[in-house]
């Protein structure tokens, strides 16, 4: 293994995927810097960007693009310079490599073939979010960026909805509002945190619960960044009988003017039970007092 050491050059062959920072160009380790000075070649999701990340360090080194549209190709070209040994260094934009970025099928392929791999380790957003997030991280779904199709989003959404522990999501800030107002669509009205422009200038975290969230950015001229979402998972249900439910069922219908479907999320959450059976319960509530 390369050493910690900047005064050390010497590397063994194989692939190096390197964590680089995701907004602020100083949080990068020593060791990162070493290797990306002293590798025969940089693969990287954006060269433009990777090579002001080096200059700003004052490295020079040999890139070469490595992103979703040409992942295929180039990931035969850099397998066989590494078996021909060479030191690869894998960087992606921001953060590391692999982790909702390019880089997977060069890992898997470097695997098969028995090259070896060393991780350089760093930053990522979804800690970073998770640290100063108050919400609670002994355990955490990474989820990432959500699909773009709405029906395969709401299913994903739908599968998360019963998960016990804090949900990571990645997501763009032109798709940022849809999809707050489909998580309190899903899950209710959690306690959850929004991270955006981590590490750089405008640096900005929302705490509260979502809807909080959305009334903090309804207030925004435009959203920009790069934007982490951090969702409390869902609480555990109340331990009432089967009459106790019945009866806030129909005492929320009785109560509330508010639609149907609201009142069937919100005890769905609330009592952790499938919205469709509330749903039913209170129309058949509703159907009652309609008929008084």
């Amino acid at each position: 293994m390369p050493s910690n050491s900047p005064m050390d050059k010497s590397l063994p062959p194989g692939l190096y995927v390197v964590t680089t920072p995701i907004g602020n160009m100083a949080d990068i380790t020593l060791r990162a810097l070493t290797v990306l000075a002293e590798v025969d070649l940089i693969a990287a999701e954006d060269t433009r960007h990777t090579r002001r990340l080096l200059a700003h360090h004052h490295i020079d080194n040999r890139l070469v693009s490595y992103h979703e549209h040409n992942e295929i190709e180039r990931t035969a070209t850099l397998i066989q310079e590494l078996e021909a040994g060479a030191v690869i260094a894998l960087v992606s934009d921001a953060g590391t490599p692999t982790v909702s970025d390019p880089g997977y099928r060069l890992v898997q392929a470097a695997a098969q073939r028995g090259i070896p791999i060393f991780p350089i380790p760093g930053v990522s957003a979804a800690i970073t979010a998770l640290s100063v997030s108050g919400l609670p991280t002994d355990q955490f779904t990474f989820v990432g960026f959500p699909s773009r199709k709405k029906n395969k989003r709401a299913e994903q959404l739908a599968t998360l909805a019963d998960l016990s522990h804090t949900l990571v999501f990645y997501q763009s800030p032109q798709r940022l509002m849809p999809f707050l107002h489909e998580l309190v669509e899903t899950f209710g009205d959690r306690p959850a945190m929004l991270g955006r422009e981590m590490t750089k200038l405008h640096e900005e975290f929302i705490r509260g619960s979502l809807s909080d969230i959305i009334r903090a950015l309804d207030r925004k001229e435009t959203i920009k960044g790069e934007c982490t979402l951090l969702v409390a998972g869902a609480a555990e249900a109340e331990p009432l009988g089967e009459e106790e439910i019945d009866a806030a069922i129909r005492k929320a219908v009785e109560d509330r003017q508010a639609p149907l479907s609201d009142i069937a999320r919100d005890l769905a959450a609330r009592f952790n039970l499938n919205r469709k059976r509330i749903y039913d319960q209170a129309l058949h509530y509703r159907k009652a007092l309609d008929k008084k």
